[in-house]
């Protein structure tokens, strides 16, 4: 067996490298890792998942949001929010997420590269060190690639980061628009809009899908939809942007967007959330034979391997599912195939979380795919304003609901949309995981007062519906 530095060496820091850098060191393998910036984490971190999701909460918080069922539309905690109110929570969360990472990595004895990673063979990678320790060559058994990806730019729209900009552009903004027109409904497209929408903003959202998250059970979508439009949001689904510039008046700045329609849409800033791509640049992966789709993303088995024996992949930059969650237990699984440990695989069901306001969370499947299977199911459902919690949080509006089969009861899908629903949909998630039946939530106690009731009352409902 060759003598390499590495049993295992990692590209990239997200959720993906840092689960398989931590499982290989935990077996008692070497481990290294290399980060292209100056902080760990990745784009989950830095400028994606961990700071949208504090954005939101300080959203959420300062507007007064939460409160408003109860005290009126007008409460807000602070009646002139600034980008930097909004950011002081986020800066917090993100600093203390880093030194949590680098803590995990110095305890398990990960080597932690800060610099550019190239490959010059399946087992050779360069490092190009972002400070003045210049150019080193490290030599590994095993290699995964966890870089993630990179919001995607047309090259005819001129980005500047403050009027017109990307996901990734937001935490660098310097003021708080009055109008903002977001450009492509997708999860993070629909994230925004509505955490802009709920701190005042004029919204606008662009798509040239006739849907909002289309792959989103209906029901859930459209009580989206119907939120969105009470925030004020304007919705343009169906329609194509043609061109996107800038200009000045004697009003200020402002941003043009030139729909297919022939309809025009001025605002003070633009976000552009039109897809993603892997950040494959500089890894040179033409050296170990590995080609890219056109979106940069890497091509990989049932292992997660590429067609580079030794070399894995795991994470956004293998596509689907594009989770942080997901992207964790394929690195896990990854590392572990890799240095030929025992793993139990990813399990089947797991659930999504989209941070819209109001946030949503599925397990399972939706209505629209178990029609289109042809699978007997029955659908139960229960507002949150049938449940004490529900009214002592203020949100009346969110439901729950579950699909289950006619014949075998057994859950197929829980879908929520309303307060807490990333949290709430484990313990349907629990109950899948079992082949529960929907009787479970019938003979079961749950804790009163609580969100957790709906699932008794879900559960009624759709066994009523079967007489």
């Amino acid at each position: 067996m060759a003598d390499y530095d590495y049993d295992l060496f990692v590209i990239g820091s997200g959720p993906g490298g840092q689960r398989a850098a931590i499982a290989a060191a935990k077996a008692g393998k070497t481990v290294g890792i290399a980060e292209r910036v100056a902080v760990v984490g990745g784009v989950c971190v830095n400028t994606g998942t961990i700071p949208s999701k504090s954005f939101r909460e300080a959203a959420m918080y300062l507007s007064g949001y939460r409160e408003r069922g109860i005290y009126g539309a007008s409460y807000s905690l602070k009646s002139r929010i600034t980008m930097q109110d909004l950011l002081h929570r986020t800066d917090w969360v993100v600093k203390r997420e880093i030194d949590v990472i680098r803590h995990h990595f110095s305890r398990n004895g990960v080597d932690l590269f800060v610099a550019e990673a190239s490959f010059l063979d399946a087992h050779t990678i360069r490092l190009d060190a972002l400070d003045d320790s210049g150019v080193r060559e490290v030599t590994a058994d095993r290699v995964i690639v966890a870089v993630g990806t990179t919001t995607a730019r047309d090259p005819h729209i001129a980005f500047d980061g403050q009027r017109i900009f990307t996901s990734d552009d937001i935490l660098t903004l310097k003021d708080l628009p009055k109008s903002l027109a977001v450009i492509g409904a997708g999860v993070i497209g629909c994230e925004y809009a509505t955490i802009f929408a709920a701190l005042g903003v004029r919204v606008t959202l662009i798509d040239k899908r006739p849907q909002l998250l289309d792959f989103v059970d209906r029901e859930i979508a459209d009580h989206l939809v119907h939120h969105m439009r009470e925030s004020r949001v304007t919705l343009r689904l169906g329609e194509g942007v043609e061109a996107i510039d800038q200009y000045d008046d004697d009003r200020g700045e402002h941003v043009r967007i030139q729909l297919a329609s022939g309809k025009k849409i001025v605002t003070q800033k633009a976000l552009y959330a039109v897809g993603r791509t892997g950040a494959i640049a500089g890894l040179a992966l033409e050296n170990i034979g590995v080609e890219p789709d056109p979106r940069g993303r890497l091509t990989v088995d049932e292992n997660y391997r590429t067609s580079a024996e030794n070399v894995y992949a795991v994470g956004d930059v293998i596509g689907f599912p594009s989770l942080a969650s997901t992207s964790m237990e394929q690195g896990r699984f990854a590392a572990c195939h890799a240095l030929g440990l025992a793993c139990e695989r990813m399990a089947t069901h797991f659930p999504y979380g989209i941070y819209t306001i109001p946030e949503i969370s599925t397990v399972g499947a939706s209505e629209e795919e178990l029609t289109e299977a042809g699978v007997p199911y029955e659908v139960g459902k229960a507002s949150y304003k049938e449940v004490s919690r529900g009214m002592i949080l203020g949100d009346s509006s969110g439901f729950l609901k579950l699909m289950f089969h006619i014949e075998t009861r057994e859950i197929l899908g829980v879908m929520i949309i309303g307060e807490g629903a990333s949290e709430l949909v484990h313990i349907g998630q629990a109950v899948m995981a079992h082949n529960g039946k929907i009787d479970y939530f019938v003979e079961n106690v749950f804790n009163y007062p609580t969100l957790a009731e709906c699932y008794k009352i879900a559960a009624f409902d759709g066994l009523n519906r079967l007489g």
